[in-house]
């Protein structure tokens, strides 16, 4: 990397927005982060204020530079990444939200997807975007708006709307509304961009009444993708990469080579192998998505994506005060030698994959007079390791063979105890990365090779350095034994109580 300049990354996640300023080695110079408010409206339902999502990034963005004592002059670009399927309509004129963003745990559109379903439309749908038919994805969410909001799907076929993901927003926003554009890894993920021709797919925008106006123009993940308003920042930055979370943390854990996998553990659980130019389809209902795409070239990838990780220790503190901080689950996991059959199935906004069941809900099973609030805790977390287990098993069928290891980051995996766990069930070494907020590293990576900061996919590669690997040390018998539990556990909570 050139020694001038540093890389400034948004990282607008589903509970926090992060701002992370990078110097020219990758070390993190500064931190902001703000917590980002959920607003619950009815069962299933999940949105966010737009508004507090743009002051959110602006605040942390400011106070990371401040922090570093850097001014604009100093970015020599800025990383986007954001949590994906959450969407928004806005006005073009005055760039003002038409509603709050539909966040992609939302589960208001499952009867439309049924519609769709039972229309016979899932074949098509998965051979042009790689998605199954859920409405944990972009495109029911904007047919819901354009149907519901007043006047909205007037005022679309007007042109006078926009649609985007968040960072698309973020980037109008920063642009000052000069600049309606996404990247091919968010656009991947709205059901309907065609991940083969790389555009957007017009029978199915037809099929999901989606005009074409509404949609941004999809770039490269790395190029210029506008620049920033002068007063926001103390000077005008360019935007020079964006990404959305778990294709940036693929860049951000270096896996860029077919078969490399890796797992984010966030408020969700996202794991992504690299399946190179091969856009694999799935026997398993995992999704075949656009890894990145490079000058013009697209590496493709599989995807499991369980919709509660994090969030289900957030919810045992927030919800059932069990614990009075997250890092606190880990001595409680500790405190006992197992959960004395406990089970806990996160499934607050239903279970995504391999199951996709937008209709499940969370359940608390094998209660007895002995279990205590540690049995609870650490359910919850063994859940983590069980549903990464299900997505592993899944792709090691889809891909024909098992992966060796599994690199993992995000915000739980600071936790010993959850990492080792996760080995032992998955019986696999696991590595843990010196920078375990790969996602905002992943974002800054692909500004920077826009910039000519960096040499490249293999010059990134080589500035991977692993922390921590955790061995599997539990017996097979037992490690089976513990799975086959969870397995009915989640059989139940589907509604196969004779299971």
């Amino acid at each position: 990397m050139a020694d001038a300049g540093v890389v400034l990354s948004i990282d607008q996640g589903t509970t926090s927005t992060r701002a992370i300023l990078f110097a020219a080695d990758g070390t993190a110079l500064a931190t902001r982060q703000k917590e980002l408010p959920q607003i619950f409206p009815a069962d299933g339902w999940v949105e966010h204020d737009p508004e507090e999502i743009w002051s959110a990034t602006v605040e942390v963005c400011r106070g990371a530079l401040a922090d570093a004592g850097r001014a604009a002059a100093d970015v020599a670009a800025i990383g986007i990444t954001n949590q994906r399927e959450t969407t928004l309509l806005w006005d073009r004129r005055t760039g003002k939200p038409v509603h709050n963003a539909i966040v992609w745990q939302d589960r208001r559109t499952a009867p439309l997807c049924r519609e769709l379903a039972a229309g016979g439309h899932e074949a098509t749908i998965r051979a042009r975007t790689g998605l199954v038919i859920d409405p944990y994805f972009s495109g029911t969410k904007v047919a819901w708006l354009l149907d519901n909001v007043d006047g909205a799907r007037a005022a679309a076929e007007r042109g006078e709307l926009a649609f985007g993901t968040v960072d698309c927003f973020l980037l109008w926003r920063l642009t000052g509304g000069r600049v309606h554009a996404t990247d091919a890894t968010n656009a991947s993920r709205t059901l309907l961009f065609n991940i083969h021709t790389q555009d957007w797919d017009d029978e199915l925008l037809d099929l999901l009444r989606v005009p074409r106006s509404l949609l941004p123009r999809v770039q490269d993940n790395a190029g210029h993708f506008g620049d920033t308003d002068g007063d926001l920042l103390g000077g005008a930055v360019r935007v020079m990469g964006m990404a959305g979370d778990q294709q940036a943390a693929l860049v951000g854990q270096a896996c860029f080579a077919p078969g490399m996998i890796k797992s984010t553990y966030g408020t969700g659980c996202f794991v992504v192998l690299n399946t190179g130019g091969a856009a694999v389809e799935s026997r398993n209902r995992l999704l075949t998505t656009v890894g990145y795409r490079l000058d013009g070239r697209v590496t493709y990838a599989l995807e499991g994506s369980i919709f509660i990780a994090g969030a289900a220790v957030q919810w045992l503190r927030d919800g059932l005060g069990l614990v009075a901080s997250a890092p606190e689950s880990e001595g409680l996991a500790r405190a006992v030698e197992g959960t004395n059959g406990v089970y806990l199935v996160p499934a607050f906004t239903g279970l995504g994959a391999p199951y996709w069941d937008p209709d499940a809900r969370g359940a608390i099973l094998g209660l007895t007079r002995d279990s205590g609030i540690a049995h609870v805790v650490r359910a919850a977390l063994e859940a983590v390791c069980y549903q990464t287990r299900d997505l592993m098993q899944a792709m090691a069928d889809d891909a024909g063979a098992a992966p060796t290891a599994l690199r993992v980051d995000g915000g739980m995996v600071g936790n010993d105890w959850l990492m080792q766990f996760l080995a032992d069930i998955l019986g696999l070494p696991v590595d843990r990365p010196v920078v375990a907020e790969t996602t905002a590293l992943g974002a800054a990576y692909l500004a920077g090779m826009a910039a000519d900061l960096f040499g490249g996919l293999d010059d990134i590669a080589a500035r991977w350095r692993r922390q921590r690997d955790f061995h599997p040390a539990m017996e097979a018998g037992r490690r089976d034994g513990l799975y086959a539990g969870w397995r009915d556990a989640v059989r139940r909570v589907r509604g196969d109580m004779a299971a």
